[in-house]
């Protein structure tokens, strides 16, 4: 089934193409039909979220209702992405979810003192992918309410 356009937006922060595609097939499997966005850099999700290089010529769409992030990317991180829109007051009630591989306690916890709305370790096989993909889904489409943003 192709992307709904009246779903909510999520955007996919990924540098790796391999986790890009995984995730794809992944929301596909888990039936999950919002419209993705996918930023391949933290300096082109910031842009993307704050409407401004290549994504100002629609300056009125939609911000995204959730960010999957990475951490580990070259240039501007994951943790600079998110520390950066959760200090911006048009940014911060965006729910941003890590999807990372580390499991680095560290990590953890200097992402949810920066704001992260929930912390997840990428599973090492597709059907775990699927399994944390459905939970996304249910919870953050099926029973959080989230902000218009």
């Amino acid at each position: 089934m192709p992307p709904q356009p009246d779903l909510p937006t999520i955007l996919l922060v990924e540098d790796n193409v391999d986790d890009y595609e995984a995730a794809v097939r992944s929301f596909k499997a888990a039936h999950l039909d919002n419209p993705v966005r996918w930023c391949k850099t933290g300096a082109d999700a910031l842009d993307y979220l704050r409407r401004e290089g290549p994504y100002a010529v629609d300056p009125g769409s939609p911000r995204p209702a959730l960010v999957l992030l990475d951490l580990n990317m070259p240039g501007i991180d994951g943790k600079q992405v998110l520390a950066i829109v959760k200090q911006d007051p048009a940014l911060r009630k965006i729910p941003i979810v890590i999807l990372t591989t580390s499991s680095d306690e560290r990590d953890v916890t200097q992402c949810y003192e920066l704001g992260a709305s929930t912390y997840i370790q990428k599973p090492v096989d597709f059907d775990g992918l699927i399994g944390a993909v459905s939970r996304i889904k249910e919870y953050w489409f099926g029973v959080a309410l989230l902000p218009g943003v």
